[in-house]
Parts: structure tokens; C-alpha cells; sequence
């Protein structure tokens, strides 16, 4: 149970799923498919969803390359949370947003896994979450030619590191798509 005793609400982020950031990303359609199973289940759950954004000299504001992938659709009543940093509570007003919608557990999906993603679960749990990496709904780009692992091997790593994380009062866990249970 997360560290925030009157933070009873989970809330879904969803981080950097932008047209440029995903463009080149490991199993694009499949991934963005089970964030948009997910957003659709939390609204019919009422659970919030939260959208996370990127600005950024190669994502400018207002720009094709720094909007979000038409797959999915924000509405107009959920929050967007613009961000210059990895870690998505970074100099932004995210914290903010979950401490007016009572949340002490995130379920977080996104791009890129061994960036934002990774920044932003550390950033949650350090300051006190709960966190739930959906382990079929966060992907990266490969970057294998460059000497680093696979794209398959970073997401798979990323999942179990994840499932390794402790801290007092606080839980780290993985779940499908399928499992997430708001």
C-alpha cells in the first residue's frame, strides 16, 4: 500500500506516446494497442488517466512530431502534464494533478522504457507510490546497431528489474495488459 494513507485512487499515465518518439519504436501497433485497451477500461472504471508530453528541441510544442499518435485520443477533461525531463514529476505540475484526484497508485505505460518510462516509475516510487509497470504496454526504440541490447531485451529488462524493487511502504509491481485491475 503506497506511503499516502489519503491517496486511496490509482490513476493511469500514459508517457511521451508521441508521433516522433514512437515512430521507429519496438512492436509499435501491438504496444499502443494495449494503452488504448487500457485508457478505454480506465474511463469505464472511472479511474483518471493522465497524459504525459514531452517538449523538447526536436519536440517543439504545437508541432506533427510532438503530438500525441492519433490511436489515441485524449478528452478534453484529462490532464496533460508537459515536461522538459525524463522523470515526469521533474519541475511539472504532476504531483499536483494526483494529489487532487486523491491517487497513491500509478499504472504507467509508455515510451521510451529505458528513458522516461524507467524515470518516471523511480521518480513515483522515491516520492512515495505505488507503481504498476504494464509489462505488454511500454516500448523504445532499438538501439542494437549502437552497441546496446535489443529493443526486446531492454523492455524485458525493464520488466524484471521492475518486479525486483522494494521500499518500505510502497509496492513495485508488473502486470499485462490483461492483469491491470484499477
Amino acid at each position: 500500500m503506497a506511503e499516502m494513507k489519503d491517496r486511496p485512487n490509482t490513476a493511469l499515465v500514459v508517457v511521451d506516446v508521441q508521433n516522433d518518439v514512437v515512430v521507429n519504436a519496438y512492436q509499435r501497433d501491438e504496444v499502443i494497442a494495449n494503452m488504448n485497451t487500457l485508457v478505454v477500461k480506465a474511463r469505464q472504471e472511472d479511474v483518471p488517466v493522465i497524459w504525459v508530453q514531452h517538449n523538447s528541441e526536436e519536440l517543439p510544442v504545437d508541432s506533427q512530431a510532438w503530438a500525441y499518435v492519433p490511436e489515441l485520443q485524449r478528452t478534453d477533461s484529462e490532464p496533460v502534464v508537459h515536461k522538459e525531463y525524463g522523470d515526469s514529476f521533474e519541475a511539472t505540475d504532476l504531483e499536483d494533478q494526483l494529489e487532487r484526484l486523491s491517487v497513491g497508485k500509478l499504472v504507467v505505460v509508455g515510451a521510451q522504457t529505458d528513458a522516461c518510462v524507467r524515470s518516471t516509475l523511480h521518480g513515483a516510487f522515491t516520492r512515495g507510490y505505488d507503481t504498476v509497470l504494464v509489462s505488454d504496454a511500454h516500448t523504445t526504440d532499438d538501439y542494437s546497431e549502437y552497441g546496446m541490447p535489443s529493443a526486446g531485451d531492454v523492455i524485458a529488462h525493464t520488466n524484471f528489474y521492475w518486479r525486483q524493487q522494494t521500499a518500505p511502504g510502497r509496492q513495485a509491481e508488473v502486470q499485462t495488459t490483461a492483469e491491470v485491475n484499477f
